[in-house]
């Protein structure tokens, strides 16, 4: 997509770094946001100021967790305060060179932060982890043979590659490399090089010595760029990458990998709708079945993984076309509401186009004018909704969309909500991770496994201490 003609006038922007507690300022390199192609310039990387040696044990190994949650919460109250200025600066930067409006990203901040709350935090590691001790400390273990042992969540050193289509991910992301007591480097995207440099100076603004600030790192690099890559993502100084982003990223990654150096990965997902005959028992329900599926598809402005873009309606082709009319209508008052209009791409622009003449094959409800458009078709459509497009597939059971389910399927949104337990064993053999009630796709209890894993408990390097058997001998004090 090209830049609108009024941010192509608008001044270079500058990204700064933050290594270990030190803000890095600088124009050595100049990149194009990923969405836009707005400029950015940012400061040449030091590999000796982002990598913590070996040698040292992480600053945060003996910090309480207790204490590290304290300073995450006030990090949260301190980032969306009216004074903090690096939020604030993050915020007009961000207005230049990301894709959704600064209202809409300034929503979605707020949002995140809210994460930043002790009993979520708490939530989050007690399911993470049987016996959070193991983060504190060697937690003592017996066996049947009565072979003793202790065990300890030790801290990790991770490279976090970051999207840029939320936030949420840098506070998440921060969050959980601090409460793992983690060495963290974060390689922010092109489409948002200024959240976690805000987030991060932030916490330095409240203790500039706080051990958390020490222990993370965050810089921009064009991903691909071997003479940094090949430094970096060595074993001998990071022992996981966590990935997140597009296949491209992804395999990109990949080729790195090898004893002691691992990949978390949330890869690319989609989400979709399953909505039963149910919806059309009367005109209520099948308001209420519309205006739920819209909420899904709206989620971010459909920039998320969660938001729904196939919507499988059980049902005639004229109840379909009912149920796409109503949709239609409900994602382009909620488009309206949002305030972000922004024409599609020109393929996908062109490809609805097409449809539109091929009446015969498709119903097309709107226009591909980022007002919102629904397409009605027996099969998906074989391109990647986004920007308020919804793909409306008929079916003639719900059965017969379980069929395109496939380990890339993240959320699955339900209607009606008593068939779920109908439904939750198949979707889950074909690889779908999460299934929720219709309308329900933003929001996730809190601590449940996301994509289909419970990230803290893979983040960590677990370490055994084998003590053999069972002896009169009390245990070592340091151990205990």
């Amino acid at each position: 997509m090209s830049a609108p003609a009024d941010l192509a006038q608008t001044p270079v922007v500058a990204a700064p770094f933050f290594a270990r507690g030190v803000v890095i300022e600088g124009r050595d390199a100049t990149h194009k946001s990923r969405d836009l192609g707005v400029t950015f310039t940012t400061p040449k990387i030091d590999m000796n100021q982002v990598v913590h040696p070996r040698t040292e044990v992480p600053p945060l190994l003996n910090v309480k967790l207790a204490e590290i949650i304290d300073f995450l919460v006030e990090t949260g109250q301190k980032m969306m305060a009216p004074d903090n200025p690096y939020m604030q600066e993050c915020f007009d930067r961000m207005a230049a060179t990301h894709i959704l409006p600064r209202g809409v990203v300034e929503n979605t901040a707020r949002h995140a932060v809210s994460y930043l709350n002790k009993n979520i935090l708490m939530a989050e590691v007690e399911q993470n982890f049987p016996d959070p001790r193991a983060l504190d400390g060697w937690v003592p273990k017996q066996d049947f043979t009565g072979r003793r042992s202790f065990v300890r969540a030790f801290a990790p050193r991770l490279i976090h590659v970051l999207p840029g289509n939320s936030p949420g991910v840098a506070v998440k992301s921060v969050a959980q490399g601090a409460m793992v007591k983690g060495i963290n480097l974060f390689k922010m995207s092109s489409a948002d090089p200024f959240t976690m440099v805000a987030i991060l100076r932030t916490m330095a603004m409240i203790d500039p010595g706080h051990p958390i600030v020490k222990s993370m790192s965050a810089v921009y690099w064009r991903g691909g760029d071997a003479g940094i890559e090949q430094v970096l993502y060595r074993p001998q100084y990071f022992d996981k990458i966590v990935a997140w982003g597009g296949g491209d990223a992804i395999n990109n990654v990949i080729k790195y990998l090898g004893p002691g150096f691992q990949l978390v990965s949330f890869d690319p997902k989609t989400s979709i709708s399953m909505v039963g005959a149910e919806a059309f028992a009367s005109e209520e329900s099948l308001e209420l079945a519309a205006d739920l599926a819209s909420a899904d598809v709206m989620t971010l402005n459909q920039e998320a993984c969660v938001a729904s873009r196939f919507q499988f309606v059980e049902g005639s082709q004229a109840q379909a076309d009912k149920f796409c009319a109503a949709l239609h209508r409900r994602i382009a008052a909620r488009a309206a509401a949002s305030g972000d209009v922004r024409p599609l791409d020109m393929d996908l622009r062109e490809q609805i186009e097409t449809m539109m003449m091929m009446d015969d094959e498709y119903g097309v409800w709107g226009k591909p004018d980022g007002r919102g458009v629904v397409i009605r078709s027996e099969e998906p459509v074989d391109f990647h909704p986004i920007n308020k497009t919804a793909n409306v597939v008929r079916v003639d059971s719900l059965d017969d969309a379980v069929k395109y389910i496939n380990v890339a399927t993240q959320t699955v949104g339900f209607y009606p909500f008593g068939r779920m337990a109908d439904y939750r064993d198949r979707l889950a053999s074909g690889g779908a991770q999460r299934i929720v009630h219709l309308g329900e796709a933003g929001p996730s209890t809190i601590g449940n496994p996301h994509d289909a894993m419970y990230p803290m408990h893979r983040f960590v390097h677990w370490m055994a201490h084998e003590d053999g058997r069972v002896s009169p001998d009390p245990a070592p004090a340091s151990l205990a």
